[in-house]
């Protein structure tokens, strides 16, 4: 019993000390840095007086923070949107080859994030894929500006980016479903249609819950993609975080915008999360 407890505690801590390194003492500073009224005297220089002042100048971008909450709700929603019929397929219809699709699927992202974000870039561009088969089709005379530099980059971009994390959690849940729910619909008379609607979907609902949140809560933050195929009218919350923890050195103004983008997500999370009952669907 005491060396059962021992690999279990011994197991316990890696985990545990990586979170506390990388995870609480980072949050803790960036709540320190917060209260400073600048960076002068050093990193770790005590010799400040706390302030609320940077809360106050945060709270200003309210606007360009719920913009981002827009664009990662939609990115969230077209994703789970597209993914559920990708995972529906790899567990129902695939069968052996179901696997190996999943390979296909997650492949490209053994390649670097920038270079999918550049290659997009390349594709939406006035000289790219899209506009010159455009062109060559004669359905439009010159190329189609809204296609790069524009918010519809970024969500088509995004969409790319965070469509298999969207369907494993999806296929996991799928493959989860007793199949023997599903032969019982059948022999009662349910028609496919049905059997989807009152057994399959409501038992994949956490992993569509789960999907969502997994590419909703890392979006409302990003900022390389609208970096980089957004332009400069379409900067997000993270593009002035990012401009204020480097080019700015504005650090403080930056945590405290970082801590309250972290409380308005998790306070977004929690509600959804009371208003969507999970444990009736995992009872």
């Amino acid at each position: 019993m005491l060396k059962r407890n021992s690999i279990a505690w011994a197991l316990m801590t890696t985990p545990s000390l990586w979170l506390i390194v990388f995870f609480v003492m980072p949050l803790m500073l960036m709540a320190v840095f917060s209260l400073r009224p600048d960076m002068h005297g050093g990193l770790f220089t005590l010799a400040w007086t706390p302030t609320l002042d940077h809360y106050s100048t945060a709270i200003e971008y309210g606007p360009l923070l719920w913009t981002s909450v827009q664009v990662a709700f939609a990115v969230a929603f077209f994703g789970t949107l597209l993914a559920y019929p990708v995972a529906y397929f790899l567990v129902f219809r695939a069968r052996q080859r179901g696997p190996l699709y999943l390979t296909l699927l997650i492949l490209p992202f053994w390649t670097s994030y920038l270079l999918r974000i550049i290659s997009w870039k390349i594709i939406l561009g006035s000289n790219g894929v899209i506009n010159s088969l455009l062109i060559h089709v004669g359905l439009v005379d010159e190329p189609v500006r809204i296609l790069l530099y524009s918010r519809l980059a970024v969500i088509v971009t995004l969409l790319y980016v965070w469509l298999p994390f969207v369907a494993l959690p999806i296929y996991a849940a799928l493959q989860r479903i007793d199949r023997s729910l599903l032969e019982a619909a059948a022999i009662l008379g349910a028609p496919p249609w049905l059997t989807f609607l009152r057994v399959t979907f409501p038992l994949s609902l956490p992993g569509v819950i789960a999907g969502f949140f997994m590419v909703f809560i890392p979006t409302v933050g990003e900022y390389v993609s609208p970096l980089l195929v957004g332009g400069a009218k379409d900067s997000l919350y993270g593009n002035i975080i990012e401009v204020y923890f480097t080019d700015g050195n504005n650090w403080p103004l930056g945590s405290a915008m970082a801590l309250i983008m972290l409380a308005g997500v998790l306070a977004m999370v929690a509600i959804l999360t009371r208003v969507v009952n999970l444990k009736r669907f995992v009872e």
